[in-house]
C-alpha cells in the first residue's frame, strides 16, 4: 500500500466525519428506544467509564481520548495476549514477540510509560522489562478492559505518561448476583495455530439478602495453541534482500510455520465479598501459569546449517521457553458515608510475587524475579456547589533481580509514593478539570549500592464544552515528570530479546513531557464519532541509542536523552445507515497516524507504528449478526537509525454470530474469519518484525454463555 493512498483514505475519513458531526443533531431525535438498545455498540456507550476520574462517566464525557471494550466487542476482540486483542484500534499498537508475549503501544509509547492495571493495580509482573516478557494477565479473565491516554492518566503516576490499559476482572464482585447465582462461560478454537482457549466463573450470594450479602467468586481459564501459521517466509523480504547483500543468506530459511511459538497457559482465582448498603469489602487470590515459546532467538548465535549433524551441537542456541509464574492477592474496601468534605472512601491494595524462568532447552537461563505491592487510597468529595474531585494517596515498592546469563539488569529495589488531587468544575454547558500529583522514586541498586532519587510533579488542566447534549469539544494541556527506570539507569548486559548489549545511564535526569490534544466527540442514536488530535513535547526524553559498537557480536546500546515531539490523530466513526425493526446495519470508519522526531531534525524515533485506516460494517438482527472489515496499513518508511522499512499490507476479516435463543438466553455462536487474504503483516513497533510475522489466515469458532 503506497503512503498517497493511506493519506487519502485518512483525508477523506476525516471529512466524513466532519459532514457526520454536521448532519448528526437533527437526525438522532428520530430513532425509537427499541433501535438505541438492539445495537451491541449502544449498549455500550451508557456504560461507565471508571479510569481515571473520581467520579464515574460515560465516554461522551470523558476530556481525552479513551476506549472501553466490553460484551460483544471483547468477545470479538479476543486474543492471547492483552497487546494482540487492544491492536488495531486507533492510536493503539503491540509489541509482538509471538503469541505468548504482546504489550500495548499506545500512540508510539511503550514500556514503561504504559501503566498495565488490574481493578486500578499494577500488573506486579516484568513486562516493562522486556518485550520478550509477557504481562500477568490473561484477556480471557476480562470483563471489560479500559484504555485511557491523555492529561488525566496522571492519577496513576508519572509511569502513566502514554497511557493507561486497566483490565477489570470482577474477580473481587462487587454486586449481589441477582436470583443468588451468575456466571459466564466461552470456548474457542482458532485454526492458525490450534488454539483451543476456554473460561468460566460464578459468582454465588453465600448469606444474605438483595441489599447485604457475601458473594463468592470463583473462575478458571485456560489456552493450548500449537506453532502458528504463516503466509510465507518468516524473515522479511527487505531483511533477507539485505542478508544477499552482505553474502549472509546461506542458511534454510523458515517457511510456512513459526516455530517455538506455542503457548500453554493457566490462571485461576477465588474472591469473597461483603457487600452492604454503603459499604463493601473483599479479597482475592490468583494464580497465573503460562508457559511460552520465544522464536526468533536463533537468529543471534553462528549459522552452522551447512555443517554435518551433530557439529558444533554445542555452540548452537537451544529454543527458548518462558515459564512463568505470578502468585497474587488483592483487596478492595469502599465506604460511601459523608465525612468531613468527603462522602466516599476507596482502598486498593495488590501484592504479587511474580517469577519467570527462561529455559534454553532444558537448561536454565535466567530467573527473574518481581516481588511487589501497590496500594491507593482516594476519597471521593462531596459536591460543593458546582465542584466536585477527589484526593489521594499511592504507595508502590518493586524487589526486582535477574540471575543467570541475561541478567542485564542488577538486583534493584524500586519505591514510588505520591499524592494526586482532581477536581472539576461544572459551568453547564462548560466543564473545567484541573489534576495535580507529586511522587517521591528512589531506585536502589543493591550490587553496586547506588542509589538515585527523583521528585516528580504533574499538572493537567482542560475544559470540556457540550455545544449539545450529544457532543463534547474539549481541550486538555498536561505537563509531567517521569523518572528513569532502574533499567534505564543500571543496566549493563547482553539483552538477546532486543539483540543488543544495553548499557544504563546512572546520570539520568527526568523526562518531562507537555501535552495538548483536542478532543471532538459525537454520541447519538444514529452516529458515534470521535477525533482526537495531540502534540506532546518531551523534554530530555530517554531511549537506547545505537553507538556503532559491538560486545560479543551484540550492538551496544547506550541510555541517553534528547529532546523529542510526539504528534498525531486517532479517528473512529459509527453510523447508523439503515433501520428497520430489529434490522441495523452500520457503517465503521477509523484510522490513526502518530510521528515521533528528535528535535532539530536529528531524525526519527524507533519502532513508531504506522498510518492506519479501516473501513468495516456491521449488521444486527434479532438472532443473526454479521461484519467486515478491511483494514489498510501503510508502509513505515520514517525510519530511524539502523531501521530496516516495513512494508504495508491489507487485512480483511469477517464475522457472522448467532443468538439461537434471542434475548431469552445469553448464547452466542460466533465464526471468524481473520486475515482471509492471508496477507504477510508486520507490526513496525516489534524488535522482531523481520523475523516473526503476525498470522496468516485463520478460522476461529467461539461460544459464550452467560446464566
Amino acid at each position: 500500500m503506497t503512503q498517497n493512498s493511506t493519506k487519502n483514505l485518512i483525508l477523506t475519513t476525516a471529512s466524513t466525519l466532519a459532514l457526520m458531526l454536521a448532519i448528526s443533531a437533527p437526525v438522532s431525535a428520530d430513532e425509537t428506544d427499541d433501535q438505541k438498545h438492539s445495537h451491541g455498540h449502544e449498549a455500550e456507550i451508557e456504560e461507565l467509564f471508571v479510569t481515571g476520574a473520581p467520579h464515574s462517566k460515560t465516554r461522551l464525557d470523558v476530556l481525552q481520548g479513551s476506549n472501553l471494550i466490553s460484551g460483544e466487542e471483547l468477545d470479538q476482540r479476543l486474543e492471547a495476549s492483552i497487546g494482540e486483542t487492544l491492536s488495531g484500534i486507533p492510536g493503539i499498537s503491540s509489541t509482538f514477540f509471538g503469541p505468548g508475549a504482546s504489550r500495548p503501544i499506545i500512540r508510539g509509547l511503550g514500556g514503561d510509560r504504559i501503566r498495565m492495571l488490574i481493578n486500578g493495580i499494577g500488573s506486579i509482573d516484568a513486562s516493562s522489562t522486556s518485550p520478550d516478557h509477557s504481562v500477568a494477565a490473561d484477556p480471557l479473565t476480562a470483563e471489560r478492559i479500559e484504555v485511557l491516554r491523555g492529561a488525566s492518566t496522571l492519577l496513576y503516576g508519572s509511569n502513566a505518561v502514554g497511557g493507561v490499559v486497566n483490565i477489570i476482572d470482577g474477580r473481587i464482585p462487587s454486586l449481589i448476583p441477582e436470583g443468588g447465582f451468575e456466571g459466564r462461560a466461552r470456548l474457542s478454537y482458532s485454526s492458525v495455530a490450534d488454539d483451543v482457549a476456554g473460561g468460566a466463573s460464578v459468582n454465588a450470594r453465600l448469606t444474605g439478602t438483595d441489599e447485604t450479602a457475601l458473594v463468592l467468586h470463583l473462575d478458571g481459564t485456560f489456552r493450548n495453541t500449537g506453532n502458528y501459521d504463516i503466509p510465507g517466509f518468516s524473515e522479511s523480504a527487505v531483511l533477507r534482500a539485505t542478508e544477499e547483500e552482505e553474502e549472509n543468506g546461506g542458511e534454510e530459511e523458515a517457511f510456512g510455520t513459526v516455530e517455538n511459538s506455542d503457548v500453554d497457559n493457566k490462571s485461576g482465582a477465588v474472591g469473597l465479598s461483603w457487600i452492604g448498603k454503603d459499604a463493601l469489602f473483599g479479597i482475592s487470590y490468583s494464580r497465573n501459569d503460562s508457559n511460552y515459546g520465544v522464536p526468533g532467538h536463533h537468529h543471534h548465535e553462528e549459522d552452522h546449517a551447512d555443517e554435518a549433524p551433530g557439529e558444533h551441537e554445542e555452540e548452537e542456541e537451544a529454543p527458548v521457553r518462558i515459564d512463568l509464574d505470578q502468585k497474587r492477592f488483592d483487596l478492595k474496601g469502599n465506604l460511601t458515608r459523608d465525612f468531613a468534605i468527603f462522602e466516599e472512601a476507596r482502598l486498593r491494595f495488590g501484592y504479587a510475587d511474580y517469577k519467570h524462568t527462561e529455559l534454553e532447552g532444558s537448561e536454565i537461563g535466567t530467573i527473574f524475579t518481581n516481588k511487589g505491592w501497590e496500594g491507593r487510597l482516594e476519597l471521593i468529595q462531596k459536591e460543593i456547589g458546582n465542584l466536585h474531585g477527589s484526593m489521594g494517596l499511592q504507595l508502590r515498592e518493586r524487589d526486582f533481580e535477574a540471575i543467570g546469563a541475561e541478567a542485564f539488569v542488577p538486583p534493584t529495589t524500586t519505591r514510588q509514593w505520591g499524592i494526586f488531587a482532581v477536581e472539576e468544575l461544572s459551568l453547564d454547558p462548560v466543564t473545567l478539570e484541573f489534576g495535580a500529583r507529586f511522587d517521591h522514586q528512589s531506585v536502589d541498586n543493591k550490587a553496586l549500592g547506588q542509589t538515585r532519587s527523583f521528585s516528580n510533579i504533574s499538572l493537567s488542566a482542560g475544559g470540556a464544552y457540550h455545544p449539545t447534549a450529544e457532543s463534547l469539544i474539549g481541550l486538555s494541556l498536561g505537563r509531567t515528570e517521569r523518572a528513569p527506570t532502574a533499567e534505564e539507569l543500571f543496566s549493563n548486559g547482553p539483552h538477546l530479546a532486543t539483540s543488543a548489549f544495553e548499557v544504563g545511564n546512572p546520570n539520568l535526569d527526568k523526562e518531562r513531557a507537555t501535552s495538548l490534544e483536542l478532543t471532538l466527540k459525537q454520541e447519538s442514536d444514529r452516529l458515534t464519532a470521535s477525533l482526537n488530535l495531540y502534540h506532546t513535547w518531551y523534554d530530555d526524553f530517554i531511549f537506547e541509542a545505537f553507538t556503532g559498537q559491538q560486545e560479543g557480536g551484540l550492538n551496544i546500546l547506550e541510555f541517553r536523552q534528547r529532546d523529542a515531539r510526539f504528534y498525531g490523530a486517532e479517528l473512529e466513526v459509527d453510523y447508523l445507515a439503515y433501520s428497520v425493526g430489529t434490522h441495523n446495519i452500520w457503517l465503521n470508519l477509523s484510522g490513526d497516524l502518530v510521528r515521533a522526531k528528535f528535535t532539530g531534525d536529528l531524525g526519527n524515533l524507533p519502532r513508531i507504528p504506522a498510518k492506519s485506516a479501516t473501513v468495516g460494517f456491521a449488521y444486527e438482527g434479532e438472532t443473526l449478526g454479521a461484519s467486515g472489515s478491511i483494514r489498510f496499513v501503510d508502509d513505515q518508511t520514517n525510519l530511524a537509525a539502523s531501521e530496516l522499512m516495513t512494508e504495508g499490507y491489507t487485512d480483511i476479516n469477517m464475522e457472522v454470530s448467532w443468538r439461537p435463543f434471542g434475548d431469552d438466553q445469553d448464547l452466542t455462536l460466533r465464526l471468524q474469519g481473520k486475515n482471509l487474504s492471508n496477507a504477510e503483516r508486520r507490526q513496525h513497533t516489534s524488535f522482531l518484525k523481520d523475523l516473526l510475522p503476525m498470522p496468516g489466515r485463520s478460522v476461529k469458532i467461539s461460544a459464550t454463555y452467560g446464566f
